[in-house]
C-alpha cells in the first residue's frame, strides 16, 4: 500500500492530481485515519500519456505522418531519455 505522495512520485504526478483522481473515483483507495492508501496494482496504466483526443483532421501532418506527441516528448525529456 502506498500513500498519496508515494503514489504521486511513482507516477511522476503532483500529489494533488492523485487526490483529485481519488475524489473522482478514477483511483481506488482506502482511508486509514487521515491518509488515503493506494494499492500498487491500481497504479498500472494510470496517468500514461493522458492527452485529449485529436480532431480527425489533426490525425496526420501535411506529410501524412502522425503528429508528435509533445506531452510524451516532454515527459521523456524530463526523465533524461
Amino acid at each position: 500500500m502506498l500513500t498519496v505522495p508515494e503514489a504521486a512520485r511513482r507516477l511522476g504526478k503532483n500529489p494533488e492530481t492523485v487526490r483529485r483522481w481519488i475524489r473522482a473515483g478514477k483511483l481506488p483507495s482506502r482511508k486509514v485515519g487521515t491518509q488515503h492508501l493506494i494499492d500498487e496494482r491500481d497504479l498500472e496504466g494510470l496517468g500514461q500519456d493522458e492527452v485529449l483526443p485529436l480532431p480527425p483532421e489533426w490525425k496526420e501532418t501535411w506529410t501524412g505522418e502522425p503528429p508528435l506527441n509533445s506531452v510524451r516528448a516532454i515527459r521523456l525529456s524530463r526523465e533524461g531519455r
